[in-house]
């Protein structure tokens, strides 16, 4: 039984790592971008959080309805401001453009919010659980597990059944192509950042409200979802979610077996995938 209590909990756990990735995923899928701030830009909405939670005393998640458009617009206004300027042929640019915005946010909130570690505080929702045939689940597990499920179902919807995901396809496919048709690339990169963020918003008061946070914890939450990731397949939003399971399974048995064995034993299954399939478990979806 404890050993399949481990797996479950690894299972919850997978959620988290899904929607720290699913932007991640998103956007590489859109415009072959890989943002090395995106851990940053998680931790960041969760300042953000915390900035509207103590400001209006509101709960944490009804603090979303805030923090995902404003970091929806950040995220649009960063990608026509800045990012849209580094993307062609060579992908160097963008990766240093991305790690230099990754240096700011981090010293950025480290002047406006010193490096005290933080949390949301969500009440009875952070310690409340349920027994299902002999396994304690916590609900915010639950729930966060549930919450992405429900974005990744989402933004695949969005991708196979909107206009703006026929937009984000032909983009992706042949971007000169899609120019002549009448899309303005720009505007549509631009939205598939809002969008990414958006779900890093959802991401960043989930995190916050699950475990503590610093100006400095955003490189660990970008590798944890580029490897989720990478064993999901790039480009494929369910395969990110399952990416996030497995990665969050190694990691629980890991520390089941020895509690500093957690995150190396995720690490040894990333490798271990990435050298049987080093374009992940699942093949980028197209067309």
């Amino acid at each position: 039984m404890e050993w399949l209590n481990a797996i479950v909990q690894g299972t919850l756990l997978g959620g988290l790592y899904a929607l720290f990735a699913a932007g991640l995923s998103l956007i590489f899928g859109v415009m072959r971008l890989v943002n090395i701030a995106h851990g940053d830009l998680i931790v960041l909405a969760a300042y953000l959080g915390l900035t509207v939670t103590t400001a209006t005393g509101m709960h944490p998640m009804a603090a979303l309805v805030i923090v995902v458009p404003a970091m929806a617009l950040i995220g649009y206004a960063l990608q026509r401001g800045l990012l849209n300027q580094t993307l062609g042929d060579d992908i160097l640019p963008p990766l240093l453009v991305t790690f230099g915005l990754s240096v700011i946010i981090q010293n950025g909130l480290l002047e406006v919010y010193t490096a005290d570690p933080q949390t949301l505080n969500a009440g009875a929702l952070e310690t409340a659980s349920v027994a299902v045939g002999g396994v304690t689940l916590g609900i915010l597990p639950l729930l966060t597990f549930g919450i992405a499920i429900a974005v990744i179902w989402g933004l695949q919807w969005t991708f196979y059944h909107t206009a703006l995901g026929r937009a984000f396809r032909a983009v992706s496919d042949n971007q000169d192509i899609a120019q002549l048709m009448g899309l303005n690339r720009r505007h549509i990169f631009g939205l598939a950042m809002a969008l990414a963020l958006g779900v890093t918003a959802i991401a960043g008061i989930l995190l916050g409200i699950r475990t503590s946070f610093d100006p400095s914890i955003g490189g660990g939450r970008l590798i944890f979802g580029f490897e989720a990731v990478i064993i999901g397949g790039l480009g494929n939003l369910w395969g990110t979610l399952i990416g996030g399971v497995i990665l969050g399974v190694a990691q629980t048995i890991g520390a089941k077996i020895d509690p500093g064995w957690q995150v190396l034993a995720g690490h040894i299954a990333f490798l271990v995938i990435l050298a049987v399939r080093p374009n992940g478990l699942f093949p980028r979806i197209s067309g």
